[in-house]
């Protein structure tokens, strides 16, 4: 019988490429969903209404494996004080209606997943190279990631394996923050951002989701893991690789500060800050990143 996984935000982003990927390598798939959908022979949908704490208890009890990648989009809406809210609640709040489910019945998941951030350093720039067991920033990323973890830990407490993904940003074809670029460097428009000497860690769609694989099928993996490539790039040169895809060198000066600032208020934080971290973890558990060339992965995300 197959092993079932049951996705919260699987019609996202990511969720759609892990549910392939899942099903390619032999197991079910359910996706909680606001919406009734009709099911299919390998993807089985329920429904869930996480402000009214609403949940098919089904979805989790014929689980195996649970993995977490609900929560409003960080980059989709100026960072008002309620949005903020918005952010953190929807992660938190879907966690704990699973964890409900989970410790009323005494459920015992193979493992609770969940994804998290490198944004759980903080909006920091500098050499640093952060590790998984350094201590999280207090500003908005770190809070809302250590308030993310904090769910997927109540989990470890009832002795399920907990592993929690901390992801950079994400190249992909059709969707994600490449997406949006696309118009501006397409048509030699592109070019870097405040001092463009900003770390942005990265991840190809593939490595992300074969991450999560990784973490259903190894049975020695728990805790945080850095879900990123260390090879130092930065705005500038990240802005320069794009472009040079398309053919063309930056011809444009970097965007000021000031106006990103202007334009997107605290969430300009986003594009003018980052970090460096460190991948060694993941990679010491036997891990093997397929994309490592920024310039291949956005080709191939194109």
């Amino acid at each position: 019988m197959k092993k079932n996984v049951l996705i919260t935000g699987g019609t996202g982003f990511v969720g759609k490429h892990l549910t392939a990927l899942l099903i390619d390598s032999g197991y079910s798939v359910s996706i909680l969903s606001r919406t009734k959908k009709k099911s299919t022979d390998t993807i089985f949908y329920y429904t869930w209404d996480v402000e009214k704490q609403l949940i098919e208890n089904e979805a989790v009890l014929n689980a195996d494996f649970v993995i977490h990648l609900a929560g409003e989009n960080i980059a989709g809406k100026r960072w008002s004080k309620e949005r903020k809210e918005a952010i953190i609640s929807s992660r938190e709040e879907s966690a704990k209606l699973i964890y409900g489910v989970v410790k009323k019945y005494d459920k015992k998941l193979d493992a609770f997943i969940s994804a998290s951030g490198v944004g759980i350093y903080g909006a920091i720039n500098g050499q640093a190279i952060c590790v998984e067991d350094q201590k999280p920033a207090n500003d908005f990323l770190g809070l809302t990631c250590q308030k993310w973890e904090a769910v997927a830990n109540q989990f470890q407490k009832l002795g399920i394996r907990t592993v929690k993904v901390r992801t950079g940003l994400v190249v992909g074809p059709n969707d994600g923050f490449l997406e949006k670029l696309k118009p501006l460097f397409k048509y030699r428009l592109g070019s870097a951002l405040g001092t463009g000497t900003q770390y942005m860690p990265w991840i190809h769609i593939d490595d992300l989701c074969a991450i999560y694989l990784e973490a259903i099928q190894n049975a020695d993996m728990s805790g945080a893991y850095n879900a990123a490539i260390n090879d130092n790039t930065t705005n500038a040169s990240f802005s320069a690789t794009f472009a040079q895809v398309y053919g063309y060198k930056i011809w444009l000066p970097n965007v000021p500060a000031f106006i990103m600032k202007v334009a997107l208020g605290e969430m300009a934080k986003l594009l003018l800050t980052g970090r460096r971290v460190s991948n060694e973890k993941i990679k010491a558990v036997g891990f093997t990143f397929k994309w490592q060339k920024l310039d291949e992965a956005i080709k191939a995300s194109l």
